[in-house]
């Protein structure tokens, strides 16, 4: 059901994902701000809404975090080499924490972020590239 590519893309989106709500239960008032923009004139409700909000995403911190270990192993389980699933993994992790990063919170990446991302993919691909024809060449010498 799952392939080596899909469970490393699972585990670096749920990674994000864990960063992402770890930020919002303990970084700046995003929970409260939200709440008084939702609320608008009742905004003195998210004294405390703001407070249960910020627990519920530190409930999805360990939930992210477990969801992520589970699609980790089954990577490593379903990879030929654990280097290429951990550097598959890290990049999607990247590339997710970028685009969460960008809709969640309005931040943006300095060029060289980019061309290190650059770097890190072409690496990928000349890993995966080099691990399936050294799989064939051991199916064809068995």
């Amino acid at each position: 059901m799952w392939s080596t590519w899909g469970c490393c893309a699972a585990a670096g989106l749920l990674g994000a994902l864990s960063a992402s709500s770890a930020k919002f239960a303990l970084g700046a008032d995003y929970m409260k701000n939200l709440c008084e923009v939702a609320a608008g004139k009742e905004a003195e409700v998210c004294e405390w809404v703001h407070f249960v909000l910020r627990l519920g995403c530190a409930g999805l911190v360990f939930a992210f975090n477990a969801a992520m270990w589970t699609f980790f192993a089954k990577a490593l389980r379903y990879s030929s080499s654990s280097a290429a699933a951990t550097v598959t993994i890290t990049a999607s992790n990247f590339v997710s924490s970028a685009v969460l990063g960008k809709v969640l919170f309005g931040e943006s990446r300095a060029m060289l972020w980019w061309v290190g991302i650059s770097i890190t993919l072409c690496g990928l691909v000349l890993l995966h590239t080099s691990s399936s024809q050294t799989e064939d060449a051991t199916k064809k010498e068995s």
